[in-house]
């Protein structure tokens, strides 16, 4: 294989790349930067196009230690049985048998999910585990102990490597009866839900809200996620759902052609694992996402009407800001919907089509009780293959100044307990307030 210093290993993007990453970068010496950059192309021949995954690391003496293997042993690391004849690293990519006591899949996942540097000891621990040797990387001078480095050094070898998120919040934005426009109906309508994208983007900007989305186009609409793994972000997210589709709500009302989508929305939380495709011949500086996650929003939309808005069933840990320190709160559907209803407010004052808005409410369906409070109504629904799936049907009512209101989601009443479309549906008693 060609050295890290020959032409194949020339990328012409990782000086950008060192700039995404930390603003830090700027402020390096050049040997310090040319270091990293020497790092990197290291790494990527470690990759080997995508034939390998990088695990973890450790600084080990003017260099890094690293395990690597190959992307097939990935899953069977995960999945092979106890005691049986399991995949083990020979050094160099390579791939022998060896009878072994297998890892737990939880043990696996918390290697894709923490963080990636360890102690020495702790890296060869595990390289003991799972039956890989060590592989070190000599570099030009030893590694700066400054965090900011070892931070960069951190997502250089997540980007070539699966990580693993136990609960991230995804929005799905499916068009209605895509398959059926014509191509340039397709291309318009894409087009108008990536502006509705992008403008809901900029309006919570506006308002100083911290976000930092990613999409993935799912043919004929789009995954939404927030990089950021906090209550907070996710709430900000669930925001930004409604947003997008009260922006698509306008442009359908001045609509005169088939340009403009109908839409149907999902919000769920959930696992995942994140990874960087290969664009040419590096990965992208921009992740993807599959997992539990997306095969639920997946399913889920099967079974959703044009303009409704279903929120999947889950229970959930998130990082919570507690003060000037973060814990973890375990929140399900409803606490989280009546979370983020509470924490709308910092919506007002946004324009939609040139009218501030003055009020929005957002929350769960359900039948009316004698006190004029509602319930909220969990729906059961099941999938192509047979497996049931609890869902909310959520609605959001937006109030502009000197304009008609912005009417999101569809009614409980149309979402009976007859619905063709659900197997059957129960009320909840804790009420919820709109």
């Amino acid at each position: 294989m060609d050295s890290p210093d020959s032409g194949i290993f020339k990328l012409a993007s990782v000086g950008g790349y060192l700039d995404a990453l930390s603003s830090i970068t700027r402020e390096m010496t050049l040997v310090e930067r040319s270091n990293l950059i020497f790092l990197d192309k290291c790494l990527h021949q470690q990759w080997g196009l995508g034939q390998n995954v990088l695990l973890n690391w450790c600084s080990q003496g003017s260099g890094i230690a690293l395990l690597v293997v190959p992307h097939y042993a990935v899953a069977d690391f995960a999945t092979a049985p106890d005691a049986e004849a399991r995949p083990v690293g020979a050094g160099n990519g390579g791939y022998t048998e060896a009878p072994r006591t297998r890892p737990s899949e939880d043990f696996f996942k918390s290697l894709l999910s923490g963080r990636r540097r360890l102690e020495p000891d702790q890296l060869a621990k595990v390289a003991r585990l799972l039956g890989i040797e060590m592989t070190h990387l000599a570099l030009r001078q030893p590694l700066s102990d400054h965090p900011a480095q070892q931070a960069i050094v951190e997502k250089m070898v997540k980007r070539y490597s699966i990580t693993y998120v136990p609960s991230r919040a995804v929005v799905l934005f499916d068009i209605v009866g895509f398959s059926l426009l014509t191509p340039f109906e397709q291309m318009t309508q894409l087009n108008s839900l990536s502006y509705s994208l992008n403008s809901a983007q900029h309006k919570l900007s506006s308002k100083r809200i911290g976000i930092d989305f990613a999409r993935s186009t799912t043919g004929d609409g789009f995954y939404i996620w927030n990089r950021d793994l906090t209550l907070e972000a996710n709430v900000n997210l669930f925001h930004f759902m409604q947003l997008v589709l009260a922006d698509n709500a306008i442009a359908q009302s001045k609509a005169r052609q088939n340009t403009v989508p109908r839409l149907r929305a999902c919000f769920h939380v959930g696992g995942s694992y994140e990874f960087h495709q290969a664009e040419g011949l590096n990965p992208t500086l921009y992740n993807y996402i599959v997992g539990d996650v997306t095969v639920a929003l997946a399913r889920i939309i099967e079974r959703t009407r044009p303009g409704q808005i279903l929120v999947g069933e889950f229970a959930a840990q998130m990082l919570a800001s507690d003060g000037d320190s973060m814990s973890q709160a375990t929140l399900d559907s409803l606490d989280f919907v009546e979370r983020a209803a509470r924490s709308i407010a910092q919506l007002a004052g946004i324009e939609l089509s040139g009218e501030r808005v003055e009020l929005i409410k957002c929350y769960l369906t359900g039948a009316r009780l004698e006190n004029g409070k509602y319930t909220v109504r969990r729906l059961i629904t099941r999938d192509k293959h047979g497996i049931a799936r609890g869902v909310y049907n959520a609605k959001a009512n937006i109030h502009r100044h000197n304009a008609a209101p912005i009417l999101l989601g569809i009614e409980d009443h149309v979402v009976g307990a007859d619905d063709s479309l659900h197997d059957r549906s129960e009320h909840l008693l804790r009420p919820a307030s709109i």
